[in-house]
C-alpha cells in the first residue's frame, strides 16, 4: 500500500530524527480539534493545533492544545515582531500542507515552531500528519525536540 506523499514527508522527517510515528487515518475529518478528538476518542485538550502565523512576513507554526487559543499579544512579545494569522493559501505556500493537516514539523520550506508551555503538561497529544484525516500520538517533549521548537506561554 502506497502512503500519501504528505504523510510520507512527515514520517521521513521524524524517522531521520529518531522518532517512529504511528500515523492513523480516519474515515471522517480531523480538520478541527473537536473533529479530531471525536474521531480519536480523546479529550479536545489532547489535540495539537498547528496554527500558522506570519511574524514580520516569516511563517511560524504555533502548537497549542485544542482547547486553547493563541494570544497574539503574547506571541508578538515572544517573537519581537508584529504577527497575524496566515490565510489558507499562505499556509499551503509557506508549509507545504493544507489547513487542518499541518503537521508540527517537516514543513517545506523549514518553518520556525513555537510550542505552548501548556502542551507539556500532557503525557500524550495527537498531531496532524500532513492531511486533514491523518494524525499521530506523540509525547509533547518530542514535538519540541523533533521540531527544534521554542517553548513559550502563548495560549489563553
Amino acid at each position: 500500500m502506497n502512503e500519501h506523499p504528505a504523510i510520507a514527508r512527515v514520517r521521513a522527517y521524524a524517522t531521520e530524527r529518531g522518532l517512529a510515528l504511528d500515523v492513523r487515518r480516519y474515515g471522517g475529518t480531523t480538520h478541527t480539534a473537536e473533529d479530531a478528538a471525536r474521531q480519536i476518542g480523546c479529550a479536545v485538550g489532547q489535540i495539537v493545533k498547528s496554527l500558522v502565523f506570519l511574524a514580520a512576513g516569516d511563517p511560524v507554526v504555533v502548537l497549542v492544545s485544542g482547547s486553547d487559543r493563541v494570544d497574539e499579544g503574547k506571541l508578538r512579545a515572544a517573537l519581537g515582531a508584529p504577527v497575524r494569522r496566515a490565510t489558507a493559501n499562505e499556509v499551503r505556500e509557506r508549509t507545504g500542507y493544507v489547513v487542518g493537516g499541518v503537521p508540527p514539523f517537516g514543513h517545506a520550506p523549514a518553518t520556525r515552531a513555537i510550542v505552548d508551555r501548556g502542551l507539556l503538561a500532557r503525557e500524550v497529544v495527537w498531531a496532524a500528519a500532513g492531511l486533514p484525516d491523518a494524525v499521530f500520538p506523540v509525547a509533547p517533549e518530542d514535538l519540541v525536540r523533533i521540531g527544534g521548537a521554542r517553548v513559550v506561554e502563548v495560549a489563553v
